[in-house]
């Protein structure tokens, strides 16, 4: 049986303005319908939860949202590199509803009224936006898509659409800090190659990867102009989902969105 629902706002679901015209939030795990061990705000419906209660989980975040988004945007997250394009259909400039969810790692539209979302439970959700250009984007990374470069795909997909480096604001959501994910010497090693900066120490003294660091990074190296941090550990923090505390769990969300 689902728990029963309590209101948006014990969700943690609270947004906060990325820059000129551009909103953007994160999800807590309280609030929703989602029973043990989901319990209670899980958006994913990729966990084995019931999907019902990730159908009201949803409506419970868009709700949340309010007036700004007619609809949420969601991928088939993979682990890879796609950049998927949301709402837009042959050069329409209205809102149109967000469609079934594409296997993707990253998303990217410039229409108001769509919320772009990207799910974790460790894995760091980027938001991307150039005002300018009226272009947002949001990119699942995790180690292996940090290593395979889904930010850089991200940025290469918005700036074919008009987006410029040098007027993106970047944030980095909640992901594992680098004190907490442990990882076998070889990987350390492989990922640092790929993305300096992101070999680390645990703080018990083992290999470790900070992916908050390799992100930063790169989005720099990009010249990404303003880059802001979430910089909450999932792992640490009792309100966020955690694959590698808990196991079997639910998953919170980044979203972005264009003002209407």
């Amino acid at each position: 049986m689902s728990a029963r629902p309590t209101t948006p706002d014990d969700a943690l679901l609270r947004p906060q303005s990325l820059c000129d015209g551009v909103s953007v939030a994160f999800s807590g795990r309280g609030g929703g319908m989602s029973a043990e061990p989901f319990a209670t705000l899980n958006l994913s419906d990729g966990v084995g939860d019931d999907p019902a209660a990730v159908a009201g989980n949803r409506d419970l975040v868009q709700r949340a949202i309010g007036a700004a988004a007619i609809s949420l945007a969601w991928m088939r997250q993979v682990h890879g590199t796609a950049v998927t394009w949301v709402g837009e259909d042959h050069g329409r400039t209205q809102p149109a509803a967000a469609g079934p969810a594409q296997r993707a790692d990253a998303q990217c539209t410039r229409l108001p009224g769509i919320a772009l979302g990207v799910l974790g439970a460790d894995c760091a959700p980027v938001l991307v936006a150039d005002p300018v250009a009226r272009v947002v984007g949001a990119a699942h990374a995790g180690r292996p898509g940090m290593a395979a470069g889904v930010v850089s795909a991200l940025i290469g997909a918005m700036s074919g659409a008009g987006a410029n480096v040098s007027r993106m604001h970047a944030i980095v959501g909640p992901a594992i800090c680098g004190g907490c994910y442990e990882v076998p010497a070889s990987m350390r090693e492989q990922v640092a190659a790929a993305v300096p900066g992101a070999a680390c120490l645990t703080r018990d003294g083992t290999p470790g990867i900070d992916l908050r660091a390799g992100l930063h990074g790169q989005l720099e190296r990009l010249g990404v102009a303003s880059i802001t941090h979430d910089a909450r550990c999932t792992a640490e923090s009792a309100e966020l989902y955690s694959y590698r505390r808990d196991g079997t769990t639910g998953r919170f969300a980044g979203l972005i969105w264009l003002d209407r």
